[in-house]
């Protein structure tokens, strides 16, 4: 592992503060001047926090989130994002590979690699585009302190040599961004957008129904169940119209962001309704779900970060 060094890397600069009172998550609206530096790469807002009716298209990226249904305006967010800085850099030069280290949340032991589904996204996302970068699982008591100082402790966050990025969403799209092969924002707007409506809601109905606080089977555990399955109806029609490939965006041809953060969802799906729901959900009856998980699962991005195993997903989902 990387060994934090402030004299090699100082901390980031001191423009790049976040409002200690940020929650909730960021995605990029992204604009290319002709230097193709950093300074092209812009912030706009969108809603976030656990779906509700009040905020049906909300996501969950970061491993920092507890299920609620508070919102944040999207100005607000707009404004704290800003006021960190990352869109300023003084280098005019466009980020180039290495001097990349990946924060994540650890296991139970606090040293070996956690079960984050957001943190192992930006992992899929680094490998796709094999990029070289260090991995340190930071538990509180190891997290480095501009990390907690200037980004509220935020996890998955990537130091990229001056700058750090927090949100898996906004990571993601940084790496896809400046580094292009292969792309995997692909796909014209309007197969990108449907692709989006076929899973929206599916992880915060998961994380709810997993995380339910009664017995299993109870009224409000069989209330959560449904609306998960309803996410996975969504999820199988989509995948069971006409389409060559078997992704989610356009015909299914082509492996993209969405998929590498539908990836780790999906294995926490598999895990968790085998070792804690008692198998309340008979992913037999989704077959086009299913071969889309197996499919997914076969990636060599997902194989060679899945290390963490069944056991700390367990550990991750029950312990807090």
């Amino acid at each position: 592992f990387f060994h934090f060094d402030r004299d090699t890397y100082p901390e980031p600069a001191s423009t790049m503060k976040l409002d200690r009172n940020f929650i909730g998550t960021t995605v990029l609206g992204l604009a290319l001047f002709p230097t193709q530096s950093s300074h092209a790469f812009i912030t706009s807002p969108c809603t976030t926090g656990i779906a509700s009716s009040t905020n049906p298209r909300s996501t969950m990226s970061s491993c920092s989130w507890t299920p609620s249904t508070s919102t944040t305006s999207s100005s607000s967010k707009l404004d704290m994002i800003r006021n960190r800085g990352l869109e300023r850099r003084e280098e005019g030069a466009t980020p180039l590979p290495g001097g990349m280290t990946l924060y994540i949340k650890p296991a139970a032991d606090g040293t070996s690699i956690g079960d984050c589904p957001f943190g192992h996204f930006v992992r899929m996302v680094l490998t796709e585009k094999g990029l070289d970068y260090d991995l340190i699982p930071s538990s509180p008591e190891n997290k480095p302190q501009w990390l907690i100082d200037d980004y509220g402790g935020k996890m998955p966050a990537l130091r990229h040599r001056k700058e750090c990025y927090v949100d898996s969403e906004v990571i993601a799209q940084y790496l896809d961004f400046f580094f292009k092969e292969p792309e995997l924002s692909v796909g014209g707007s309007g197969e990108t957008e449907r692709a989006s409506e076929a899973v929206e809601g599916f992880f915060p109905a998961l994380a709810k129904f997993i995380k339910h606080g009664g017995e299993n089977g109870d009224e409000e555990d069989l209330m959560k169940q449904a609306v998960l399955e309803e996410r996975l109806v969504a999820l199988e029609e989509h995948l069971g119209k006409e389409r060559t490939g078997p992704y989610l965006v356009g015909s299914g041809e082509h492996f993209t962001l969405l998929d590498c953060s539908m990836a780790p969802k999906m294995y926490v799906m598999e895990v968790c309704l085998r070792e804690i729901k008692g198998n309340a959900i008979d992913l037999g009856k989704y077959p086009n779900v299913r071969k889309y998980m197996d499919d997914l699962f076969a990636r060599p991005s997902f194989q060679s970060t899945v290390e963490y195993g069944p056991e700390t997903v367990v550990w991750g989902w029950t312990s807090h």
